[in-house]
């Protein structure tokens, strides 16, 4: 017999192996919300124990809590954020007409409203994990440190549509007030 005749009924041996190999769909399990005996209490689904916390929602409080340092990196991630995420309703600028409204859904407030200045940057990091009106959490969508990145870029907004004049150099307030012509 060749090499290559002995090796067929070897193969056809160890399929057929792996065909009876079927205890994993065969075995014993327990109903999740079933009976057990394997529990005192009877029930297969058990509560988790006393002060378990959920894998990883240590380091997400840890980077909520606390606010990165302002920098062009920061806002870069927040502009490139808030496009994905908040653009849809908020529109770029921040006014509340994107194209999400547009279509019937509830028109989101204005960034730029007294009220929304005058909140804490805290607020912004809130509403984008927990949620605010008609607006639902973004808790698993957005990572801790970009809601803070997409608060400081919400800030940057503001900014952008109500700084003083006063706060230009004298070079920028004649662009303002001097034309197109320069």
């Amino acid at each position: 017999m060749s090499r290559a005749g002995a090796l067929v009924p070897a193969f056809g041996a160890a399929l057929a192996l792996l065909c009876a190999c079927d205890q994993m769909a065969t075995q014993r399990k327990d109903v999740v919300y079933g009976q057990s005996g394997l529990f005192p209490n009877g029930v297969a689904m058990q509560a988790p124990p006393e002060g378990a916390v959920a894998r990883g929602t240590l380091a997400a409080a840890a980077t909520l809590a606390a606010r990165p340092p302002m920098t062009a990196a920061l806002l870069e991630r927040g502009r490139e954020r808030y496009m994905i995420y908040c653009a849809v309703c908020h529109d770029a600028a921040g006014y509340g007409h994107g194209v999400v409204p547009s279509r019937g859904f509830p028109q989101p407030p204005s960034f730029h409203s007294e009220r929304l200045r005058q909140a804490p940057t805290q607020h912004f990091v809130d509403v984008i994990t927990n949620g605010y009106g008609v607006m639902y959490a973004y808790r698993d969508r957005v990572a801790p440190a970009d809601r803070w990145a997409i608060a400081a870029y919400i800030r940057a907004l503001q900014l952008s549509q109500a700084a003083p004049a006063a706060r230009l150099s004298a070079a920028e307030q004649a662009k303002l007030g001097g034309g197109h012509g320069g």
